[in-house]
C-alpha cells in the first residue's frame, strides 16, 4: 500500500505538533471492515477516542486498518488492503491467539480486545501512556514548489530499554510511517451493512516502514523524508503518524503525529 514513489529523501524543517502538557503519545489501531456489521460501533469509538482525548495521561493517535478478508462477502471495502491483514497476522504470533477478527482494537503494541469496549480502551491507554517511551520528533513542512509534495523530519532518540533478541548487525526496533485521513463516509450498497452510511476517523491510506534502529550501533536516528499527497485525499484532514515498534515483541515504544494541512 505504501508505494516507495511516495517517499524519497529530503531535507524538512518546519512546526512539529506536540503535546506541551506531558502527555505520553499513545497509538491506538483498529483492524476495521465496512463489511463487518459488528465494525461500525467500533469505528465510533474510534473517533470517541480521537475526538475526546479523555485520558489523563495520554494523547491518542488512532489509526483505522481495513482489512481485506471480508471483500468476498458481497462488499469490497474500499479503504482495505492485504497488508493490514499481514499486520493483524504478525499482532496474533505476538498475542499468542489463534485467530484474527474484526473489529480488533490494539493499544500501543501491548494489549488486544474487541474493538467496540471503550472502558477498556481507556484503561490500557492509561497504561500504555504509563510506560517508558522514546522522544519523537516530528515536522513537516509545504514543499514551496510543488503544493503536492510535503517534506518530513524525523528525529527519534531516548529509547527504552528492550530485551534485543536479534543478531547484530539486524536492527530490533522498525519506524514505521502512516498518512491518515480522517472524515471519510461510505454508502455501503451490499454485504453485511447494506445500505448504510459508515464514517470513519483516521483511515490509514499509506502505510510501511521507513528505517530502523540498533540501540547497540547508535541511541539516535534522523530520517528525512517526502510525501506525495494524490489529488483526491483531502489535504485538511490528512497526518502523517511516526511510531518506533519492536520488531520481536510488537511493543511500540514512542510516536508522534503531524498535520499535514
Amino acid at each position: 500500500m505504501l508505494l516507495r514513489t511516495l517517499f524519497s529523501i529530503l531535507l524538512a524543517c518546519g512546526a512539529a505538533y506536540a503535546a506541551s502538557d506531558g502527555r505520553a503519545p499513545v497509538i491506538v489501531e483498529l483492524f476495521t471492515s465496512e463489511g463487518c456489521s459488528s465494525c461500525p460501533p467500533a469505528d465510533e469509538v474510534l473517533m470517541r477516542l480521537s475526538r475526546m482525548q479523555s485520558v489523563s495521561n495520554a494523547r491518542v493517535i488512532v489509526l483505522g486498518e481495513h482489512v481485506d478478508y471480508w471483500n468476498n462477502l458481497g462488499w469490497v471495502d474500499p479503504f482495505s488492503s492485504p497488508q493490514f491483514r499481514a499486520r493483524q497476522n504478525d499482532y496474533a504470533q505476538a498475542f499468542k491467539v489463534e485467530n484474527v477478527y474484526t473489529p480488533q482494537m490494539v493499544v500501543n503494541g501491548r494489549a488486544e480486545f474487541v474493538g467496540d469496549d471503550i472502558g477498556r480502551a481507556m484503561s490500557k491507554i492509561g497504561r500504555a501512556a504509563a510506560q517508558p517511551s522514546a522522544t519523537v520528533s516530528l515536522k513537516a513542512v509545504k514543499n514551496a514548489t510543488d503544493q503536492e509534495l510535503v517534506e518530513l523530519a524525523v528525529n527519534i532518540r531516548d529509547l527504552p530499554a528492550i530485551n534485543i533478541r536479534s543478531k547484530r548487525g539486524v536492527a530490533p526496533v522498525d519506524v514505521f510511517l502512516a498518512v491518515t485521513e480522517d472524515n471519510l463516509t461510505s454508502n455501503v450498497q451490499h454485504g453485511e451493512n447494506s445500505g448504510r452510511s459508515l464514517r470513519h476517523a483516521a483511515v490509514v491510506r499509506s502505510f510501511g516502514v521507513i528505517g530502523n534502529m540498533d540501540p547497540r550501533e547508535k541511541d539516535e536516528v534522523s530520517l528525512r523524508e517526502t510525501l506525495k499527497i494524490p489529488s483526491n485525499w483531502k489535504r485538511k484532514d490528512l497526518h502523517a503518524v511516526v511510531f518506533v515498534q519492536e520488531r520481536s515483541t510488537r511493543h511500540i515504544l514512542g510516536a508522534e503525529s503531524v498535520s499535514l494541512n
